[in-house]
């Protein structure tokens, strides 16, 4: 098993979460994150005094899926995320040791 992050920008969630479903994704958490890498930040106005705002507003989305199925879901996350222009995101995969659904005591791909 593995655990995807990715880390996009928050007006392509619908579209992420969509295309995910469409290849059979039925569970994920998402989070509202701040951060900032290449893009850095950017200046505001407010009451006429301009500031920096360093951090900036994306959505974190987590999925545990079985190994062979990650590609299918980095591919729908790329291909739905992507605008092409700098702060699209990024993907993270790591393995996942033991999943354990606390209701009923099932562990690993029946926990999934």
């Amino acid at each position: 098993m593995k655990k995807i992050e990715a880390i996009i920008k928050p007006f392509k969630m619908d579209d992420v979460r969509e295309a995910l479903a469409d290849i059979g994704i039925t569970g994920m958490t998402v989070s509202e994150v701040k951060g900032f890498g290449r893009q850095k930040g950017h200046t505001e106005l407010y009451r006429g005094a301009e500031y920096m705002v360093d951090f900036l507003p994306k959505v974190k989305i987590e999925i545990v899926v079985q190994t062979e199925d990650v590609d299918r879901c980095i591919e729908a996350i790329i291909q739905t995320a992507q605008t092409g222009k700098i702060g699209d995101g990024k993907i993270f995969v790591t393995d996942v040791v033991r999943v354990i659904r606390i209701r009923t005591g099932e562990e690993n791909e029946e926990a999934i």
